[in-house]
């Protein structure tokens, strides 16, 4: 397992999740996407450096009980390292200080490791979402991680 350190993001580290977006995504958030999520009371945005290097980010927004993830991504070379695993455990955790009822998220249908991933953090599919991604098209499966604090 890597080393990876976990922080909230900050401006100065925009361009290189504007770079993690070019390397990962089709349509990849803009650095003016990622400005605007700083001054958001409901953003919660976290990186992940390992050595230094920013290699990965999750967001999320909490309204009212709720969260919902906007975005997790992680640059290719730093893949299956602990580095998403990393951030999904701070957005869980980020949650449960919150007391939010459930955190979501979309997921390509193809995407077996994230998914098998979230299904290790607890998350169920609680729907799909048929055609939600281009480039290419494809169907997301929504999953859920419902908090219980009984």
């Amino acid at each position: 397992m890597t080393q990876v350190t976990i922080s909230k993001m900050t401006a100065d580290q925009i361009p290189d999740l504007v770079a993690i977006e070019n390397a990962c995504f089709s349509r990849p958030w803009t650095y003016d996407g990622f400005a605007a999520e700083l001054d958001k009371p409901s953003a919660n945005f976290f990186t992940a450096a390992v050595d230094g290097r920013v290699c990965g980010y999750v967001g999320f927004q909490a309204v009212l009980d709720e969260g919902y993830v906007d975005n997790i991504a992680v640059l290719p070379e730093f893949r299956r390292r602990g580095v998403a695993r990393a951030l999904m455990d701070t957005a869980v955790s980020r949650c449960r200080e919150l007391s939010l009822s459930f955190l979501s998220l979309e997921v390509r249908r193809s995407n077996s490791g994230a998914i098998a991933l979230y299904e290790q953090l607890g998350f169920v599919v609680a729907g799909e979402r048929k055609g939600f991604y281009s480039a290419p098209k494809e169907d997301a499966l929504i999953m859920t991680l419902y908090f219980n604090y009984n």
